[in-house]
């Protein structure tokens, strides 16, 4: 499990989460969602230890305050919402960067088996640098799978934690990318998400967290948080939840108002 309790954050004078609480199984992608300025990234941060917070965090019942750089790094790999290279490496470079922090460093053939997950595998030799940043993106993707490559080690299952994974994406792309983090999920890993997207959140996610206000606003599947009048308070405007036979709850902006 993966576990947050009682998640305070003040940045500055701003009091940004007020007692957030999150719990995330392995074997499941759990989407974190709400509007912008909710705090969803910065609960992704104390999760990972990058956000000062007040809390407590444990992951595969260990608590991560006590964790190492090197034991942490071999459990989750993090994908930022934005990450920036200051020297010219090229595409497999990148990812192999990931393949070194983790547990799996000296089998290299990884890195291009992770290029090929996310349909960059012709892409190894070119520089970083020349890539679009959606191709970028999608690198970095496979820098974190590379890290945590076997979604279950010996010690307990391994977790990705990926911020906004989709939102410089095509929807070809943003589709690949999801199916790649859902089976790392079904595989035994765990997955968390900060998505923008709902009705991607609704199609993959086993989970959702709504987040307003740096709130909890509702926990649990994709149909007991996609309602009207959840959704309509988190946003803070008129929303209508549609569903079709077999198919996942969605939200369609032309049905949507502004109060």
């Amino acid at each position: 499990m993966l576990e947050a309790r009682d998640i305070h954050v003040t940045l500055g004078r701003r009091a940004v989460l007020h007692g957030v609480a999150l719990a995330a199984a392995p074997g499941t992608l759990t989407c974190i969602v709400g509007p912008n300025g909710s705090g969803k990234t910065t609960l992704l941060g104390a999760l990972t230890g990058d956000v000062p917070h007040t809390g407590s965090v444990t992951l595969n019942g260990r608590d991560t305050a006590r964790l190492r750089p090197w034991e942490l790094a071999a459990m989750r790999g993090v994908l930022p919402q934005i990450a920036t290279l200051a020297f010219p490496f090229t595409v497999a470079e990148v990812v192999r960067i990931g393949l070194q922090s983790g547990a799996a460093g000296d089998h290299n053939e990884i890195a291009q088996e992770a290029l090929g997950r996310v349909g960059l595998a012709a892409h190894a030799d070119r520089p970083y640098q020349q890539l679009s940043g959606g191709e970028q993106q999608r690198v970095q993707l496979a820098r974190v799978l590379a890290q945590v490559w076997e979604p279950v080690s010996p010690e307990g299952p391994r977790w990705l934690l990926l911020d906004e994974p989709v939102s410089s994406l095509d929807i070809g792309h943003q589709l690949e990318v999801m199916e790649v983090a859902r089976a790392f999920a079904q595989a035994g890993g765990g997955v968390v998400a900060v998505m923008h997207d709902l009705n991607l959140s609704a199609m993959f996610g086993d989970r959702m967290l709504c987040l307003a206000e740096g709130r909890v606003v509702a926990c649990g599947t994709p149909e007991e948080v996609m309602t009207d009048a959840t959704l309509s308070r988190a946003y803070g405007c008129t929303i209508r939840v549609n569903a079709a036979p077999g198919q996942s709850t969605f939200v369609l902006p032309q049905m949507a108002a502004t109060a």
